[in-house]
């Protein structure tokens, strides 16, 4: 009988707890309807009035009546987080960070995910080249937004090269219907230079401006190159020249469709503006910060914050030596902010360490991409202080450990200092060098 979800955990005193549903009890349908997938159940267990079939280990079934407020939850989780098998990715993209990465690491890094569902529960980006009318069907009818995709390009023979798939093209026509249905959504362009950059990358956004309103942001983000690209289509790092005149074209567009619509609706990766040699831009440029994830805006946020907890800081005449590490990318602006508060209170003495990427290689410039293994080489010897502290991104999500498997731990004990790790926000960066 179709698919059997497997209950991993009931949360105590929830509905499903006071009926008597353990766990290892399978979930069969709720009424009447087989379950595809975590969207079909939250969906359907919303209603006021359900019945329930389970299923108990040893094949005995209860049916269960349940009368509870709309939107209540019934307080299970499954074994399976989406209720179905991840899906991966058809593509084989020219600029794909994964098939970048060198052998022997974790295996779970190697997954390539395009699975829609993800887009709406984590924020992922997908394609819609692993979407089939049926799920386009699935998102109108529960109305599932947003839902974040790469375009890339709206060039569609151009968008079948970049993902080597030939039903990339004809992919971008789901977006229409998502449109039609008036359902939210945020695009991305990996810009490839010599590729999809220039008048491509002009001709992209005029398309996708057509979809406003529904199409809230578009993130334009240089390709990360690693150097483990052997076997792989040959790319070329973006320079200061490449990077004026992408901000040039993103600049003209924001002032012509805030005009028009009151929105920037095109924006550009931070790199894109450390690479140029300008100034962020202020924060109203952000429209409320919709591509954070993306590197769009977080240097900006980060430094607002911060002179916001700035203000209210006063020297507590406490002596403290510590450092804090960071990528080569935000390094000039985590030491302003040090600078600054060493300025504020004489006490304190900060030492900020720029880590290269040798792992990855140099151009690849953000923290979140820096391994323990780096890390150790680069601070051994180095003046320490008493604390070191470790952006948040560097570690793997809940977790204490690096992409290459270091663990926090292990950094502390070889380096022999305490490593806190540090928040993204400003107010926190503040909060932990001040620390009593």
């Amino acid at each position: 009988m179709g698919r059997k979800h497997i209950i991993k955990e009931v949360m105590q005193d929830s509905i499903a707890w006071e009926l008597g549903i353990e766990a290892g009890d399978r979930l069969i349908t709720v009424n009447g309807q087989e379950i595809e997938d975590v969207f079909d159940y939250h969906f359907y267990v919303n209603d006021e009035e359900l019945v329930i079939l389970i299923e108990k280990p040893d094949g005995e079934e209860w049916e269960l009546e349940i009368e509870k407020d709309y939107d209540e939850d019934l307080g299970i989780e499954f074994e399976q987080g989406l209720m179905d098998e991840y899906r991966s990715c058809r593509n084989r993209c020219i600029f794909c960070f994964i098939d970048q990465m060198p052998r022997g690491m974790r295996e779970t890094l190697y997954f390539k995910d395009d699975d829609s569902r993800l887009s709406f529960l984590q924020g992922n980006y997908v394609t819609l080249t692993n979407m089939s009318d049926h799920d386009i069907d699935r998102v109108i009818r529960y109305h599932l937004e947003p839902i974040n995709i790469s375009f890339h390009t709206t060039n569609p023979e151009l968008r079948c090269r970049m993902l080597h798939n030939r039903f990339a093209g004809d992919a971008l026509a789901k977006a229409d219907r998502l449109y039609e249905a008036g359902i939210r959504m945020n695009g991305q362009i990996v810009l490839c230079k010599g590729i999809n950059d220039g008048e491509e990358l002009e001709r992209s956004i005029r398309d996708m401006a057509k979809y406003l309103p529904y199409l809230q942001s578009v993130s334009v983000v240089p390709v990360g190159l690693t150097k483990h690209r052997e076997g792989l289509e040959p790319l070329e790092p973006f320079g200061k020249a490449d990077a004026e005149e992408v901000l040039s074209v993103v600049h003209r567009w924001q002032d012509r469709l805030y005009e028009e619509y009151g929105t920037h609706f095109i924006h550009a990766g931070d790199e894109w503006y450390i690479l140029a040699g300008k100034e962020l831009p202020e924060e109203e440029r952000y429209d409320g910060y919709l591509q954070l994830e993306n590197g769009v805006g977080m240097l900006r946020l980060l430094i607002n914050e911060f002179e916001e907890a700035y203000a209210e800081v006063q020297d507590d005449g406490i002596q403290r030596k510590l450092s804090v590490a960071t990528g080569l990318l935000a390094h000039p602006y985590i030491q302003e902010m040090a600078d600054r508060l060493m300025m504020k209170c004489p006490g304190t003495d900060i030492h900020v360490y720029p880590i290269r990427n040798d792992f990855f290689g140099e151009l690849i410039t953000v923290s979140g991409l820096i391994t323990g293994g780096d890390l150790i080489a680069q601070l051994r010897g180095q003046e320490l202080g008493d604390r070191l502290l470790l952006p948040c991104n560097m570690f793997r999500s809940g977790e204490e450990v690096f992409l290459d498997d270091v663990t926090l731990a292990e950094v502390e004990e070889t380096l022999q200092v305490r490593a806190d790790i540090v928040k993204s926000s400003g107010q926190d960066f503040i909060d932990t060098v001040l620390i009593q």
